[in-house]
């Protein structure tokens, strides 16, 4: 179980997160929706180790304390993280930014299998293994973020934005991998401006505001909500967060 609790968090004199108190089983997915400077990625990053939050604040996994260390070692106890804009080396082959992801000790003894399992999820990138990154479109660097992270055999995947730029038929494509991601026994924490794509293969959401959690739900609820509906499913069924 990963567990954020009275997390809070400063950039300066700037509140960026005020008491966010989050859980997500093994297995399980959610998603976090906001508007634009909701704190949703801050959120992320405070979970990675990127950023310190405030004294006080918790982050556990399966009890233990997570708070504290740097962001490599969070990948060791087995959460990765997926940025925004994706974070590849350009200048790498697909296969070479594949195995940078299995540096952590808990993935190297699993490298070769892990490996047959995000070829297996996208084939795509087993055929052009050899190819440079930076020449391969929005929705393949996306596979290889994903897949990068993959490797290093995670509990939990959070994801920060993964639809943002792609074709529509690239984000269903995209969404049904998650799927089968999720069915390994992954956990799954997204964020995500695709709300309808999103909650569709979620099974609870929350709502954040002004960095601070405003309500919970169940998928299914938050998508049959009117009031949810209006804040986040407008035209072409997205929200604009960011």
């Amino acid at each position: 179980m990963l567990e954020v609790a009275n997390l809070c968090l400063h950039y300066g004199q700037h509140l960026a997160l005020d008491s966010i108190s989050v859980r997500a089983a093994k297995g399980e997915t959610i998603v976090i929706l906001g508007a634009n400077g909701a704190g949703k990625s801050s959120l992320l990053k405070a979970v990675a180790g990127m950023v310190s939050p405030d004294a006080g604040s918790s982050v556990a996994l399966d009890g233990k304390q997570l708070l504290g260390r740097p962001a490599h070692e969070v990948v060791e106890v087995g959460i990765a993280l997926v940025p925004e804009g994706r974070g590849i080396f350009g200048d790498l082959t697909v296969e070479e930014n594949l195995l940078l992801g299995a540096y952590a000790p808990r993935a190297r003894g699993e490298e070769t299998r892990r490996r047959a399992f995000v070829y297996e999820l996208f084939p795509k990138l087993a055929q052009r293994r050899g190819q440079y990154a930076n020449t391969m479109s929005g929705g393949e660097q996306q596979m290889v973020a994903i897949g990068r992270a993959l490797m290093s055999n995670p509990d939990f995947l959070m994801l920060d934005e993964p639809s943002l730029g792609l074709a529509p038929v690239v984000v269903t494509e995209l969404f049904a991998t998650l799927r089968r991601v999720q069915q390994t026994g992954v956990g799954l924490v997204i964020v995500e401006q695709n709300v309808k794509v999103s909650l569709g293969i979620a099974d609870r959401g929350y709502l954040m505001e002004a960095g601070r959690i405003v309500g919970e739900n169940s998928a299914q609820a938050l998508l049959e909500d009117e009031a949810v509906q209006r804040a986040f499913l407008g035209k072409n069924s997205e929200m604009q967060n960011r």
